[in-house]
């Protein structure tokens, strides 16, 4: 394991104009030392803005920048201790692996035997020993990202920045380098902060995910938590397959006493327009605040549940407090599980997935669907005012 400490990248109320469109809209993101962060979000959310701006490519229009502690909002691209690596790899076409790989070193007017020594210690790093002597045109897209990522490493950077560097290469490519990546990043120690719109690539690389959307941070978390329990609605619709229930929890009677830090399981109705089931959840005084609603507001609390496709049930017959049914419309094999979609009574599509075929069940069969009461996430609304 990485050993990570304290933040080597900071950023505080950052924002970013173009023209008048504000792509970046007051960021915050603390990045530790010796982690693999990803950067994750749709196409235009802002991401790979906020590389260049790490990078010093593009100046922030607000807040503050630091590397290690010290603001470079002011540092030129060369004067920061990052180094980034693109997906277009960004090779010199007539110059050597080797050459590639020693240009910066070459630029700074290293000696020559301690460049040899240092070419030499990368390519056994990326595993490219013997290509040294080849030109890009004669070497595969992984190879010559593996060169890319050599020439970055080369100067011993504290972070390097990598924008959708697998982005050009075929799937199973894609999938060894990425094992590869992580390799290097666990062996070296160094700070990654990683862009992709890849949500398979993230969960798999990453020791922790920043989900953004529209220039806005929506959540920073391990992969597992942004999985299981998602704090936004448009993480919990981004991340994975879900099922989303929008309604309206009715307070039912607390079923244990205060718990720490001010915490009270409580048990709901949950009202939607697709039916009506339980919901067990741990409440805080500060998740009503965001509602602008108290713990047993009488209208009820707005909010949205998410359940996975892999936790989602369905049975016969009806199970106690859940009023939710739908006919079967199909059920497809997809590799290594059974998918079926489940069309409710309001239109609604709920999605199950299954690792083995259900033989007691047809397509057109009307079921009833349920779920382990902690197996949903739960995602208070926020109120405006």
């Amino acid at each position: 394991m990485n050993e990570i400490g304290e933040y080597i990248i900071s950023l505080s109320n950052v924002d970013k104009y173009f023209g008048t469109n504000h792509v970046i809209q007051n960021f915050h993101l603390n990045v530790r030392q010796g982690e693999f962060l990803t950067l994750l979000g749709p196409s235009g959310c802002g991401k790979t803005t906020i590389l260049r701006m790490i990078a010093g490519f593009e100046d922030s229009s607000g807040g503050t920048i630091r590397v290690q502690g010290e603001r470079v909002e002011d540092k030129e691209a060369f004067e920061r201790d990052v180094n980034t690596v693109f997906q277009s790899y960004a090779l010199f076409p007539h110059m050597t692996v080797f050459d590639n790989i020693a240009y910066g070193l070459s630029v700074k007017k290293v000696p020559k035997s301690e460049i040899k020594e240092r070419v030499k210690e990368m390519l056994e790093l990326v595993q490219l020993m013997g290509f040294e002597g080849r030109k890009p045109a004669m070497m595969s897209g992984g190879q010559k990202q593996r060169v890319a990522i050599a020439r970055a490493l080369i100067n011993r950077p504290k972070v390097l920045l990598l924008d959708e560097p697998l982005g050009a290469l075929d799937l199973k490519l894609r999938k060894q380098m990425q094992i590869e990546l992580k390799r290097l990043q666990k062996k070296l120690n160094i700070t990654f902060i990683y862009v992709t719109h890849d949500q398979e690539e993230a969960m798999t690389m990453s020791d922790r995910i920043a989900v953004m959307n529209g220039g806005v941070l929506e959540q920073l978390d391990t992969p597992d938590q942004i999985y299981k329990h998602p704090k936004t609605k448009f993480v919990a619709d981004f991340i994975g397959e879900s099922n989303l229930f929008d309604g309206i929890a009715k307070p039912a009677e607390s079923i244990s006493a205060h718990m720490e830090n001010g915490t009270i399981q409580k048990e709901f109705t949950v009202l939607t327009a697709s039916g009506i089931f339980p919901l067990v959840q741990n409440v805080t005084e500060e998740s009503c605040s965001v509602t602008k609603e108290p713990l047993d507001s009488g209208s009820g609390l707005p909010l949205t549940v998410c359940v996975r496709p892999e936790v989602m049930k369905y049975s016969k017959c009806p199970v106690e407090g859940f009023s939710l049914s739908g006919v079967i419309k199909n059920v497809i094999f997809v590799g290594s599980q059974y998918r079926s979609l489940i069309v409710m009574d309001n239109g609604y599509e709920v999605r199950v997935n299954r690792i083995k075929p259900d033989q007691t069940v047809s397509e057109g069969e009307r079921v009833f669907l349920f779920w382990d009461l902690e197996d949903a996430s739960c995602i208070f609304q926020r109120k405006e005012g």
